[in-house]
């Protein structure tokens, strides 16, 4: 610029826009990033979650039970524990629950436990969603099988892409009466 002469010349208002758009460009691809980096962040915290969830449930139950039951179970059911409540000032208390799939779609859905007990306890608990369970597809899908003591189950979650599998052998503790 001359002296005494106001505003910018064509190549200072280039070298300007450049480096805007340079700028602008570069914050649009780090949002993009953090948007889908969040995405499958979540996507992956909640397939890990829920086979957790269904693992700690189905984990608790079996150590206890006195029997386990895999196969030969109809379709929903899953897994049936059974135990007994040891009580030596009154009657003993009974308990089972019962492991089921509820509302699968293309094999996704959530894993239920039904517990009941002869004190007249009868409830229904949601452990776990987007359980992949597909009897078709023995390689890929959840599972269960009971060789005495050890129970073995095999978790497979599918959520947004995501997929988790977790394989848990569960030992029953020694019940001393």
């Amino acid at each position: 610029m001359k002296l005494g002469e106001r505003g910018f010349t064509i190549v200072e208002m280039s070298v300007a826009l450049a480096i805007i758009a340079l700028l602008g460009s570069a914050a649009s691809m780090a949002t993009y990033q953090v948007i889908h980096g969040t995405e499958r962040s979540n996507s992956q915290m909640t397939t890990t979650r829920q086979v957790q969830s269904a693992g700690y449930w189905i984990s608790r139950d079996a150590q206890i039970a006195e029997s386990i039951k895999t196969d030969g179970l109809t379709y929903p059911d899953f897994i049936f524990i059974a135990w007994t409540e040891r009580d030596y000032q009154s009657d003993d208390i009974h308990h089972s629950a019962t492991y089921y799939f509820d509302g699968l779609s293309g094999g996704v859905g959530k894993l239920m436990r039904h517990h009941w007990s002869s004190a007249g306890l009868d409830e229904e608990t949601l452990v776990a969603k987007y359980l992949y369970y597909d009897p078709g597809d023995p390689a890929n899908t959840s599972g269960a099988s009971y060789q005495s003591p050890v129970l073995t189950v095999k978790l497979v979650s599918l959520f947004g892409g995501d997929r988790e599998i977790r394989e848990y052998k569960i030992s029953r503790r020694t019940n001393f009466y």
